[in-house]
């Protein structure tokens, strides 16, 4: 499968993509090839906290969404940030995650204005840490160590992403954001959302309810994740890097999509294509289903999926 980037009439790029869904009965539909292996990067956040709730982690509501979160650096996401810190007796300082700016303009132009630089809470990871912090306090782990392959609880998300993927995990590299980065197939990475979205109890159940209850603190303002969960009822997603998104659905359907070049752009129209493919439908999804091409502010064209390119 592959979108198109149509400015004036004429189809000014093509972004390929390779996809898996995977069904209640243990079916897969594959679009190109989806065992080759590849980083899914933050879409593989969920799975994290669940593996930190084992462990220990305390946090419900809008904070459990945060700390699987690739969240905007807006106001309301920073606060959060240093509550669930604060809860277990750290601060900011502890983080380890890379600094960075907040990735919404505004919060962005706002943070600039404050006298502040790049710093690791306003990463966009910084949810995730925080809650790794957490973790660690509850569990009586290092905390200096937390971004270790080797630490207990990266050991333990090792282990819960292999049994959530149900495929064998090679030994990550480092992520972005410095935490360890796993290697998963999108049949793997589909099938891991789909169990999520359909869990009943525990951990799982936990992640994905604060997914649906607060998705504005597992993404941000004008984010394509935050309008998929509104668009979808009971919908459980989390885009990655380089082009990955997957998602998953209450009856156990999970889809997963790789954009081969890593862009970042036309990967929520294939989301949109991929799940419309299985029966979800609706107004809101359907206007999901497109972007606009600008030219000087102005639509002048699209981006839209294209079925049957590989």
């Amino acid at each position: 499968m592959a979108v198109e980037v149509v400015r004036g009439g004429t189809v000014e790029c093509v972004h390929r993509a390779r996809a898996a869904i995977t069904f209640p009965d243990g079916s897969v539909r594959a679009l190109g090839d989806p065992s080759l292996l590849t980083f899914p990067r933050s879409s593989l956040k969920p799975v994290q906290a669940i593996a930190m709730i084992e462990a220990g982690l305390d946090v419900t509501g809008h904070e459990l969404a945060l700390s699987a979160a690739s969240h905007l650096g807006e106001p309301f996401h920073v606060a959060g940030v240093r509550s669930i810190l604060a809860g277990a007796g750290l601060s900011e300082a502890d983080l380890q995650n890379t600094p960075d700016l907040p990735i919404h303009p505004a919060a962005r132009d706002a943070w600039l204005r404050e006298g502040h630089d790049a710093a690791s809470i306003t990463q966009n990871c910084s949810g995730k840490h925080a809650a790794m912090l957490r973790t660690c306090v509850r569990a009586g782990w290092d905390t200096a160590t937390y971004l270790r392959a080797d630490h207990p609880l990266q050991v333990l998300i090792h282990e819960r992403l292999a049994e959530y993927v149900a495929e064998p995990v090679p030994d990550p590299s480092i992520d972005g954001c410095g935490a360890p980065a796993f290697l998963t197939s999108m049949t793997g990475l589909a099938r891991a959302f789909g169990r999520i979205a359909a869990a009943t109890d525990g951990p799982a159940k936990a992640i994905a309810d604060a997914y649906r209850a607060h998705p504005e603190y597992a993404s941000g303002t004008g984010f394509a994740d935050l309008e998929l969960h509104r668009a979808v009822p009971g919908l459980v997603c989390k885009g990655g890097a380089e082009g990955v998104y997957a998602a998953g659905l209450p009856d156990g359907t999970g889809i997963a999509l790789k954009v081969s070049d890593g862009a970042q752009r036309g990967r929520a129209e294939l989301m949109v294509a991929l799940l419309r493919s299985v029966g979800v439908e609706g107004e809101a999804l359907k206007a999901l289903a497109t972007s606009p091409v600008l030219g000087h502010g102005r639509p002048v064209g699209e981006v839209r999926v294209v079925a049957g390119l590989v």
